[in-house]
């Protein structure tokens, strides 16, 4: 097999985990081809080893696996390099939660031994398109976990004018929006009290961040339905992140989301239960320590 490695240039002290990949590759007679930016932050004991067949810069690579090693945030930028090119991305976890990285190091050997011998599964993941009211787009506007609209340069709220396939959902009084897909459930979404939903689901959580009123709360919609964003700020620009990465925008500019015409597909092994993975990432069940 062919595969292609992304990984986080801020991690790369943990040789121990990068040096374990690279001897199970070596060993099953993988091609390796590694980006540039990760590549050069490796350490040269490791490459002068155990020799890639090729450095790639960009969106210039061909593969048929993406191993992204780091965190979830390595995840989402892997993504973002494969973009609608059907390449199954395989996630290492050298960071901390992991829920698009659910492959521990300690898992690698077992985990390429599967995958060479085709023993794996691929789930398709929904992603997120951002349309700029007809303006050229800026970076790229898609989003495999969520779309925030966030205030900006100002402690006061923002207004957001909500319509869904053109129906006046509300206007949100709040420092914010988010837009999320099911695999963004349990990012940002859920860390200002967005619902977890199940990856399959063919949903679309929209939750305030911060909301004015306390009536507001999160609402769930179908991923084929079209959602219209209109921003009042005191301030007259507000932020748009998608997926993390932020650009700055001035109000009066319509905002359309619909969901993009392709999927990220993510390699799973077949003993990683997303509800399975669920309990033990959010500690539910665990037993209470007495004081």
């Amino acid at each position: 097999m062919k595969f292609a490695l992304f990984g986080n240039t801020y991690q790369t002290k943990k040789s121990a985990h990068i040096a374990t990949l690279l001897e199970t590759l070596h060993a099953y007679g993988a091609e390796l081809y590694i980006d540039r930016e990760f590549y050069i932050f490796l350490p040269e004991e490791l490459t002068r080893k155990y020799p890639p067949h090729g450095i790639f810069e960009g969106g210039d690579f061909d593969a048929d696996m993406v191993i992204s090693m780091g965190g979830d945030g390595t995840f989402l930028k892997s993504a973002m390099r494969v973009g609608n090119r059907n390449i199954p991305i395989l996630g290492i976890n050298t960071g901390r939660l992991g829920f698009l990285a659910d492959i521990s190091p300690e898992e690698i050997k077992e985990t390429f031994h599967e995958i060479c011998n085709g023993h794996y599964q691929v789930e398709d993941r929904s992603v997120l398109h951002l349309h700029n009211d007809g303006l050229p787009a800026r970076g790229y506007p898609y989003a495999l976990n969520e779309i925030a609209v966030l205030k900006r340069d100002s402690s006061s709220m923002i207004s957001i004018h909500t319509h869904i396939n053109g129906a006046l959902l509300t206007t949100y009084q709040a420092d914010g929006l988010v837009i999320s897909t099911p695999t963004g459930s349990t990012a940002y979404s859920l860390s200002v009290g967005g619902p977890i939903m199940v990856p399959h689901a063919d949903t679309i959580a929209i939750t305030p961040v911060a909301p004015h009123s306390l009536n507001i709360r999160p609402i769930v919609v179908r991923d084929d339905w079209e959602i219209t964003l209109e921003v009042e700020s005191r301030s007259h620009n507000f932020l748009v992140a998608i997926d993390g990465r932020s650009e700055s925008y001035q109000e009066g500019i319509r905002l359309t989301i619909t969901k993009a015409d392709y999927c990220i597909k993510v390699v799973k092994r077949y003993n990683h239960i997303f509800f399975k993975t669920l309990r033990e990432k959010m500690m539910w069940g665990g037993s209470l320590i007495e004081i």
